[in-house]
């Protein structure tokens, strides 16, 4: 067990939430719901890619927002796009990467060769990658790198 995972707080979604999540990412599942009033769970934990999670049914006083979000690091423009869409599906898209899904919660689905193209040795490039940045809503890891080297 991790010393320290993750609550999400949900108004009576947390097992739709939980089999969401874990149906998107690999290396991930659900484990045993505690019962709660009216035939719903209270709580169900669940792991997604070796994270720790419980998902509770606390009722409408608290909502998600982007104070907090998932950051999911993606490898190639073919994994941003697979959980773009698959998170965005009955969400709604934001800018530079965010997205909230259909239970509102926030996500940043980022190329991990960001850091490179926003943190690189040619300062002109990292502004110019940036600038594109902040004009994308799904990132798109070609056009960073031609903003970047100047193209």
């Amino acid at each position: 067990m991790q010393k320290i995972s993750t609550c999400l707080w949900f108004d009576g979604q947390a097992e739709e939430a939980a089999q969401f999540y874990t149906s998107t990412f690999d290396n991930s599942s659900m484990g045993p719901a505690t019962p709660g009033p009216g035939g719903k769970a209270l709580t169900v934990e669940f792991e997604i890619e070796g994270r720790q999670f419980m998902g509770l049914n606390g009722g409408p006083m608290f909502r998600f927002n982007e104070a907090v979000s998932m950051v999911v690091h993606c490898g190639s423009q073919e994994e941003v796009d697979r959980y773009w869409d698959a998170l965005l599906s009955g969400g709604e898209e934001s800018q530079c990467g965010w997205l909230k899904d259909r239970f509102g919660l926030s996500w940043q689905v980022v190329p991990t060769a960001m850091a490179g193209l926003l943190n690189g040795p040619d300062r002109e490039g990292s502004q110019r990658a940036m600038e594109a940045m902040l004009k994308m809503r799904k990132l798109d890891i070609n056009v960073l790198q031609k903003a970047y080297d100047g193209g």
